[in-house]
């Protein structure tokens, strides 16, 4: 016998059909749930093209800012299941998803201003001194900072991507043009945040930030991160007001909401049961977009990590720990990244408002996923070309000028990476929306609630991503020693996942 949960939630702006999903809510309302990305994407785009050097700059060796960046998958394993499981059977008078979402605005504001203020907390604080290498305390809040900031963006986006769920009324079309729709504005978050970084003196609209302390590059970075705070926490008053949930715990079978239970089991089953089941009863379909999600994933966490820090080092040839000079050349570079990543997010907007086009034009989903992961693959082996185009350059402005004079890459090679950061767009673009969009679809075909479904997609993302932080902090001092800290063997190892699950979803998607 198949139980429902005690719970259902209702609300006067919410339909049932027979069946007990929610009918189509107005596009509006999805609109504004979505825009939620923007707030989050925002500070996450500052993430990812800042704080690998930063790091640096607070003393951290390349070597050891892979041990940091394993937060994210070890948060992400934890926090995104546990808070679907909850999320779907909340009872808060605020309704089902949107407690989780403020709560998880609010942890992403302090870890914000611990990220931001780390340094003059050591400094002024803590008993850093200005002209050691590596500042212990300041590194020691950083951390605390960065888990708090993946733990409070898994808190959010997971009750985001659920609720955007609920709201599409188990449509297929529709759910696809709500991930849709959250991925472009995870494209307008980025280029908010990957303009702002790209900026060498965006401190200058905070003056406050800049201390003795803080340099330039740091105060950048606190007043790119304080801007963000302002963004996020205005977006998401907007939509928790504007979008009403009014969950009311009762038992029903008619027409409400209903969460699928195991046979045999409570409704008060604890998490972990309740997980097991969900991993244990899944379908073939599911297996296959977990599989290949993971393979998709591979491919693009070695670029995301380290696209900024590969411009400032093969692409500009600077060092981070070198000289002025050579400093100098590599925060141009880093600035450039950013740039960089900004034609990039400009591509993902606009195709991902494009996916559902795409998913008809060319014949399905397989193939709209296939070709992004295989453009993936390519511009992971682009990187390998690039990279050799700025050495030759390097070299040859070596060999001809009067000292060998340090110079920026030649315009040739600043415009193949522009080109590449732009193509990166369309495949990013697929793996914002298609995953989460399938996972929903499933989801409501199979009856079970979106929030455990959406936290156990997750795990197929930080997954291969832990394993491979691992790895890379694992065997990291090694290949620093034998490929001199660069990135290219991570990207070689991006590409080659990347192909394979473009391949594999041509034979095993489902059309």
């Amino acid at each position: 016998m198949v139980y429902q949960s005690e719970y259902y939630f209702e609300s006067e702006p919410y339909e049932y059909d027979y069946d007990g999903y929610q009918k189509q809510s107005p596009v509006r309302k999805i609109l504004i749930i979505a825009s939620i990305a923007a707030g989050v994407q925002y500070g996450w785009a500052l993430q990812l093209s800042l704080l690998t050097p930063y790091v640096q700059l607070l003393g951290v060796p390349h070597k050891w800012a892979a041990f940091i960046w394993l937060c994210g998958p070890v948060s992400g394993l934890l926090v995104q299941p546990t808070v679907g499981y909850y999320s779907d059977r909340c009872t808060s008078r605020y309704g089902r998803r949107r407690p989780f979402i403020v709560a998880g605005a609010s942890l992403i504001t302090v870890a914000v201003i611990l990220i931001g203020f780390a340094a003059d907390v050591g400094h002024y604080l803590l008993g850093d001194t200005l002209d050691e290498e590596t500042k212990p305390a300041a590194v020691t809040i950083f951390v605390l900072g960065f888990w708090l900031l993946d733990i409070g963006n898994n808190t959010l986006q997971g009750p985001c991507r659920a609720l955007l769920a609920d709201l599409s009324g188990g449509d297929e079309t529709m759910t696809r043009f709500a991930n849709a729709l959250f991925a472009f504005f995870m494209a307008i978050g980025n280029i908010l945040g990957y303009a702002a970084g790209s900026l060498p003196e965006f401190y200058r609209i905070l003056p406050f930030t800049k201390t003795a302390a803080c340099d330039i590059y740091c105060a950048n970075l606190k007043a790119c991160f304080l801007v963000s705070i302002l963004i996020l926490t205005f977006i998401t008053t907007v939509a928790v007001t504007s979008v009403s949930e009014e969950p009311i715990a009762a038992p029903t079978r008619e027409g409400k909401v209903a969460i699928i239970m195991e046979q045999g089991e409570e409704a008060s089953t604890g998490f972990f049961k309740q997980l097991s089941f969900a991993l244990l009863s899944l379908s073939k379909p599911m297996w296959i977009l977990l599989f290949l999600t993971s393979l998709n994933w591979t491919g693009w966490f070695p670029f995301l990590l380290y696209d900024t820090d590969w411009m400032g080092k093969e692409v500009y040839g600077g060092n981070v720990e070198g000289n002025a000079e050579e400093r100098e050349l590599y925060n141009q570079g880093v600035c450039a990244g950013s740039l960089g990543l900004l034609w990039y997010v400009l591509t993902l907007g606009i195709t991902s408002l494009a996916i559902e086009p795409l998913v008809r034009i060319l014949g399905g989903v397989k193939q709209v996923w296939g070709i992004g992961n295989l453009l993936l693959a390519v511009c992971m082996g682009l990187t390998l070309v690039i990279t050799q185009m700025a050495e030759t350059a390097r070299s040859t402005a070596a060999t001809t000028s009067s000292g060998g004079e340090l110079k920026q890459p030649p315009l040739k090679v600043k415009m193949a990476s522009y080109l590449l950061f732009f193509l990166l767009g369309i495949p990013q673009a697929v793996t914002y929306s298609l995953p989460f969009a399938l996972t929903s679809i499933i989801s409501n075909t199979v009856g079970s609630g979106q929030g455990l479904s959406l936290g156990v997609l997750n795990l197929s993302i930080v997954i291969p991503q832990l394993q491979i932080k691992m790895v890379v902090a694992m065997v990291s001092g090694p290949l620093d020693a034998l490929f001199g800290g660069r990135n290219l063997p991570a990207f070689v190892m991006g590409g080659i996942a990347a192909a394979a699950s473009g391949i594999l979803s041509f034979a095993w998607l489902p059309t």
